[in-house]
């Protein structure tokens, strides 16, 4: 409880210095000063004094002599005489007048009226052709217009003067003019008077008589203004020596007393608020000396305003700051007016708003002061201050913003719809004042607001639809494009999510393939694998039979080796394949002449083509055939091809093994005619462990194809399957080098 009292009478403090300093700096050139006449309000009200006592005193304005100094200008008479066109065009107008008024006056009968009329317009026709003839005329017109108007200025001046003699009775005057000795006095001057100024011949007082007639500082108004608008009066300047004062009867008998007096009471006031100020200060430097771990104490206000962006907290400070100093001032001005226009019902009510401004002051002042320390606390003691600036309201505008145009033309176009609203709301209200300018808004509303109106809600309507198909893509509904309207960037964007919905489908469709290839390749890897270890296991129980014959125990020791091989075979085909599929294996290339490897490969499986009942067709040409290869890796692959046309040919037909050059690209191929039934999807055939064979009786792995294609892929070149009916074909695509 103490340290809240402490920490109340601190910010009490802190206030009401804050409050002191600004008054100090907004009043102390008015009221710091030796007395009321050095003060700006009175130096105002003496500035306006001399300027008026030069004006309707000393030089005023003499109506006769300015009509001698009037002067006619030819742009004037130009002006004045093409002012509503030329002479056909004026006397069409006059005619034209006065045509239909004549018509009547003859329709009723009216001798008399018709003859007034035509007077008229005839005596309006003939000044119009004299406006034409002569430019004396004209400007003996304008002469008079002019002298009309100094009339009426000459006689709101004496309406001015007499005001002015009013307003500061309380002056006394002497002066006399330095050129003409005239002299000009009011009242009496003493050496008690409580201000005099004086002017000497050194420095005198001078006056100007010029004046721009019909300026709207004059308030004249008149109905020659339409043809002469305003015009300039070139008068004389004189010198005046002496002085002007205010004599001190004057304290009580003018409104310069009420003035001084209120002037002194508000400076007594200021000067009290300023010496409390300075004990406040004092106050915080001593006893109530504020310290920083009094403003960090945790509550529910901190957590909740250092959740706030950084920046939206020091523009939350700003704003308050502002608010603050502007309250402060007001009550400094309201002071001023409480004292000048002293009342008490007003006293009262104006002392209840003043102090729950002065409340409100402290509360701001309080926040200000808590804000900056938390904020600060915040940034000094963030270990990575870049989090806090990159979630500031400002960075993610800007980012917002980058993130806008990153489609140009939709970030145009929003900011162009953003923009049109915003001038069709300040439109409306500008509307509300003006038919013309109503009018005009309805015109920008229909052809411009209305229209991007349209295009703001089919776009978002467009954009619903997009985000609902979206939606149902998420959930797994692939079935339905997303319809393309148009070319607009939602237009590319549901374009591309449709594309994204047949790559979804093609995935899932893949996946679903993975999967049932993987269970295949599982299911396959153990029965190849389970069928040569149980003729081990099975053959290896046999032979621990004692009572066998050498012939039998040989016939199994042959079995065993075979199956073993077997096993062998198929494990190191698997793990070469495994590593393939894992790019784990590394290939030399050199080259080498394919024509002659072809021919090697094909030697090894002569007698087991001629044992197999199958006819072999080479076709290569006889000069060789270079590329950069893998001699080892690409012996695999036409061993394997040749092996697969042995295990899988129809027994007494042909197999055909071609060779040749393609362009810059070397192609080989092996077709036969399968044994099998080949209803397979032939894509499958690369894969592991899938063979044409699909009850298995025949003696391959299932890993040839998949050998093969992966050893085409590390050499960049393509390997393909064609079946069409019985007829299986596969070509290996590899870049030649001649």
């Amino acid at each position: 409880m103490k340290n809240k009292g402490k920490l109340l009478l601190t910010l009490f403090l802190i206030t009401w210095a804050v409050f002191s300093i600004v008054l100090f700096v907004k009043q102390a050139p008015n009221y710091l000063v030796k007395s009321y006449f050095q003060s700006d309000t009175f130096q105002s009200t003496k500035e306006s004094f001399i300027d008026q006592l030069g004006h309707y005193v000393l030089m005023p304005f003499d109506a006769e002599k300015a009509k001698e100094t009037i002067n006619v200008t030819q742009g004037e008479i130009e002006e004045y005489r093409y002012r509503y066109g030329s002479l056909t065009e004026q006397v069409e107008s006059i005619q034209s007048q006065y045509r239909g008024r004549i018509m009547e006056a003859e329709e009723s009968k009216d001798s008399t009226l018709k003859e007034l009329l035509i007077e008229e317009r005839d005596k309006k026709i003939a000044d119009i052709k004299a406006n034409f003839e002569s430019d004396d005329y004209v400007k003996e017109k304008i002469r008079k217009q002019k002298e009309q108007l100094i009339d009426e200025y000459a006689a709101e001046q004496e309406k001015y003067k007499k005001s002015f003699l009013n307003e500061f009775s309380y002056f006394s005057y002497h002066f006399v003019n330095i050129d003409n000795g005239k002299k000009f006095e009011s009242g009496t001057q003493q050496k008690s008077d409580l201000f005099t100024e004086s002017y000497e011949d050194k420095n005198p007082l001078i006056v100007n008589n010029s004046v721009n007639i019909n300026s709207y500082d004059n308030n004249v108004y008149s109905e020659v203004q339409d043809t002469i608008p305003e015009f300039q009066i070139d008068g004389e300047s004189a010198r005046y020596e002496g002085s002007f004062s205010i004599p001190k009867s004057m304290l009580s008998s003018s409104n310069l007393g009420t003035d001084y007096q209120y002037f002194n009471i508000a400076k007594i006031t200021f000067i009290v608020i300023w010496v409390t100020g300075i004990l406040a200060i004092v106050g915080l430097f001593t006893f109530a000396r504020p310290k920083m771990d009094m403003f960090r104490e945790s509550s529910n206000v901190k957590d909740a305003f250092l959740r706030l962006p950084i920046d939206v907290r020091i523009i939350l400070i700003i704003v308050v700051s502002f608010i603050s100093f502007g309250l402060m001032e007001y009550i400094g001005n309201s002071l001023i007016n409480n004292i000048i226009y002293f009342n008490p019902i007003n006293l009262i009510t104006s002392s209840v708003e003043e102090l729950i401004f002065l409340f409100i002051v402290f509360i701001s002042v309080a926040a200000i002061i808590f804000g900056i320390t938390w904020t600060w606390d915040s940034i000094k003691n963030e270990p990575k201050i870049e989090e806090q600036l990159k979630n500031a309201m400002l960075y993610r505008l800007a980012d917002g913003l980058r993130d806008l145009f990153l489609n140009r033309s939709l970030g145009v176009q929003s900011v162009a719809i953003l923009i049109i609203f915003f001038l069709a709301g300040i439109g409306f209200v500008g509307a509300s004042y003006s038919v013309e300018l109503l009018m005009i808004y309805i015109l920008l509303l229909f052809f411009i607001g209305l229209p991007a109106g349209i295009l703001f809600l089919r776009r978002i309507g467009y954009l619903n639809r997009i985000m609902r198909q979206t939606e149902d893509m998420a959930r797994g509904r692939l079935t339905n494009d997303i319809k393309v309207k148009g070319k607009s960037p939602l237009a590319k964007h549901a374009a591309n999510l449709n594309a994204l919905r047949e790559g979804v489908k093609k995935s899932m469709s893949e996946q679903a393939k993975s999967e049932r290839l993987k269970t295949e390749l599982i299911t396959n890897v153990s029965h190849d694998l389970r069928t040569p270890l149980t003729s081990i296991i099975t053959y290896t129980d046999l032979l621990k039979n004692p009572d066998l014959t050498d012939e039998q125990r040989k016939q199994y020791i042959d079995v065993l080796d075979k199956k073993s091989a077997r096993l062998k075979t198929l494990i190191e085909d698997l793990f070469e394949v495994s590593k393939m599929a894992s790019g784990n294996i590394e290939i030399t290339k050199q080259k080498l002449d394919l024509t002659q490897l072809v021919q090697q490969a094909i030697g090894e499986h002569e007698e087991a083509f001629s044992l197999s009942n199958l006819e072999l067709r080479i076709l290569m040409p006889e000069e060789p055939l270079y590329a950069y290869v893998d001699g080892q890796k690409m012996w695999r692959v036409i061993d394997n091809l040749i092996v697969n046309t042995l295990k899988y040919s129809l027994e007494g037909t042909r197999v055909y093994v071609t060779l040749k050059q393609i362009e810059s690209n070397i192609e080989f191929s092996v077709k036969n005619v399968s044994k099998y039934e080949l209803n397979e999807n032939v894509q499958e055939l690369t894969e592991r462990f899938k063979r044409a064979d699909a009850s298995r009786h025949t003696d391959g792995s299932g890993l040839g194809l998949a050998i093969a294609q992966s050893i085409v892929d590390l050499h960049n070149g393509r390997l393909t399957v064609e079946v069409d009916g019985d007829l299986f074909k596969v070509t290996v695509t590899i870049v030649g080098n001649s």
